[in-house]
């Protein structure tokens, strides 16, 4: 009699499982390519493939929606469970090897980009038979990542209160200032009031965005209602905006260390800014995690008062124009 599990093991690969997994998490075919740095058209072959095999359909689309039939929502149960072992023996391997060998996998929010980078290279030089992988992706698809548990730590702007099912830690600050072009007529003014900024065109981030979320509901605390100019999918086309002095914007100010001394950006002194926030690193309560990902918490607690001085250099650099005094401000020293 033929086994069929025998005739699975021959003819499934992991990488097909990986696809239909990614596709039943995301609920589509162009988001799991994407993911996956695939075409959608591999992929589509990929679920094909797979289908063929187990000789039933997997997914059902009704209209743009995809949904798993029967037999999908079973494969999902047991891939879940293949990859779980999986990422367990790769983390016991992981712990055998110590940190001569070993690999992190690191999500970060997209503004988290302007440093994330330069501390995972700090941490190689470190630890150097370590590999890493950085997923940069928006706040939406951290969180789906967070909950697939698809990766080793993940560092947001957002600390999740009320979410009893994770570890959160904070590391360092993450203030939000409003920016404007250095000739804009408000620089250079100590303790603009907010009612100032209502008839100022402003640029935001599309909906969704963290820093837009907390803007606006800051501001509708006060009643203020700004005038949204347009929307930009990316910090890096807001900024070339206020070069082009199209308007004003709220922005990290990680997203501003890359400007030096001659930068056309200046920090507006409005009342009520920055808005303190902190980065995160966080992971799933229970999650068992590998010797790297817990030397790179360590690693993140010592790589924290080198971002205040960061941001600290970068404040002084865009508060030049202001006629008041300018030295780095206290928060950025003393914010844990």
């Amino acid at each position: 009699m033929r086994d069929p599990m025998l005739n699975l093991a021959r003819h499934v690969s992991l990488r097909q499982l990986q696809v239909f997994e990614a596709i039943a998490r995301l609920k589509s075919f162009t988001k799991a390519a994407d993911e996956l740095y695939l075409t959608q058209p591999t992929a589509s072959t990929q679920i094909k493939r797979l289908t063929d095999v187990i000789g039933l359909p997997l997914f059902e689309q009704v209209g743009r929606q995809v949904y798993l039939t029967e037999a999908g929502r079973e494969l999902e149960q047991c891939v879940k469970q293949i990859f779980g072992v999986l990422d367990r023996f790769e983390m016991k391997v992981a712990d055998i090897k110590g940190l001569k060998q070993g690999y992190l996998r690191l999500c970060v929010i997209t503004t988290a980009k302007y440093f994330a980078p330069e501390v995972l290279g700090r941490f190689c030089q470190r630890h150097s038979g370590v590999d890493v992988s950085l997923k940069v992706t928006n706040r939406d698809r951290v969180i789906e990542r967070l909950v697939a548990n698809k990766d080793d730590l993940y560092i947001m702007g957002h600390d999740h209160e009320g979410h009893g099912d994770l570890i959160v830690k904070p590391f360092a600050p993450n203030p939000l200032y409003v920016i404007a072009h250095r000739d804009h007529p408000l620089v250079g003014e100590p303790q603009i009031p907010l009612a100032r900024l209502a008839g100022e065109p402003f640029i935001m981030r599309e909906p969704g965005s963290g820093i837009r979320d907390i803007v606006l509901r800051t501001l509708d605390q006060t009643g203020l209602k700004l005038h949204v100019r347009m929307e930009l999918g990316s910090n890096e086309a807001i900024k070339h905006a206020i070069y082009g002095q199209l308007g004003l914007s709220v922005l990290s100010l990680h997203t501003l260390m890359q400007e030096g001394p001659e930068s056309q950006l200046a920090i507006l002194d409005v009342v009520g800014f920055p808005l303190e926030r902190q980065w995160f690193v966080t992971y799933p309560k229970g999650k068992e995690l590998s010797v790297v990902a817990v030397a790179f918490l360590d690693f993140l607690d010592q790589e924290s008062e080198g971002l205040r001085r960061d941001l600290a250099r970068t404040h002084g650099y865009l508060t030049r124009h202001h006629a008041k005094d300018t030295r780095s401000p206290e928060h950025l020293r003393s914010a844990s």
